[in-house]
């Protein structure tokens, strides 16, 4: 389906909880937030609802995100729901890459093709820091697991701060290049004062040929990362929400000072 600006809208990204295992430092607060109730959450079903009538707009490509998509539980089982949906092309993870080497197999058999993984340092210290409860070394079991399961391309994403360290940075990029890994750098966003960019190394960030929707844990339908704007689809119905949503998508993204990174994916 196209928008209001001739873009394909065909890709969606489905945030499958706000809930995370990491608390880094440009996501979330050290002390946690405040969740979502239970009962506020998406079901499987009601998420499996909703993709069948965004197949029909012309949806074939979903990433699930998070929060942490690895928390929820019955993932696997969540991807294979999705993957028997006629019309999906494919469906990829956005993980922090902690519970991988447990998942991704299962994960691969149930229909998942490829993951990124974020992963912003090689330095176990640093990567303590800024995640402040992850071992880096989950991260590195969950890439040879995903790997080994078949998962292609396995994509590293690494958010670039301002303090950035250039020589950890290079060793990250040498890392990437000897494991075959693709490597994304993603610049330090604040959704409040709008600030972003194209993403090195993916097409992130780059509004003229934004092909996305985005659905969050709770069921709204939110059609730009940096816009307030947003359509719940459990009181307007997945057709009508979703159908808002790609008419209403800006031409570009401002701002979004009611968005948070973990409550809509990323």
């Amino acid at each position: 389906m196209l928008d209001n600006y001739n873009r394909n809208i065909n890709y969606l990204r489905i945030s499958v909880t706000d809930r995370c295992n990491l608390r880094c430092t440009y996501c979330m607060p050290e002390e946690g937030i405040d969740l979502m109730a239970h009962d506020e959450i998406l079901s499987f079903e009601q998420i499996t609802d909703f993709v069948k009538e965004a197949v029909a707009t012309g949806i074939n490509k979903i990433r699930l995100t998070g929060g942490e998509p690895l928390v929820r539980k019955g993932i696997v089982d969540l991807v294979k729901l999705l993957s028997d949906i006629h019309g999906i092309e494919e469906i990829a993870m956005t993980t922090n890459g902690i519970l991988l080497d447990q998942f991704a197999d299962q994960l691969a058999k149930a229909g998942l093709r490829r993951v990124n993984i974020s992963l912003d340092t090689l330095n176990p210290e640093k990567y303590k820091k800024i995640t402040r409860l992850g071992d880096i070394k989950d991260v590195f079991r969950g890439i040879k697991a995903a790997q080994k399961a078949g998962l292609h391309p396995v994509k590293i994403n690494c958010v670039r701060m301002l303090d950035a360290d250039l020589d950890d940075l290079e060793n990250l990029r040498q890392f990437c290049k000897s494991n075959n890994l693709e490597l994304r750098f993603i610049k330090q966003m604040d959704l409040s004062t709008g600030e972003f960019s194209v993403v090195e190394g993916g097409e992130g960030g780059n509004c003229v040929e934004c092909n996305r929707i985005r659905l969050t844990a709770n069921g709204k339908v939110k059609p730009c990362l940096f816009n307030a704007s947003e359509f719940d689809s459990k009181e307007l119905g997945n057709k009508e929400a979703i159908d808002k949503s790609i008419n209403q998508k800006p031409k570009a993204g401002t701002k979004n000072k009611n968005g948070s990174f973990y409550g809509i994916g990323g």
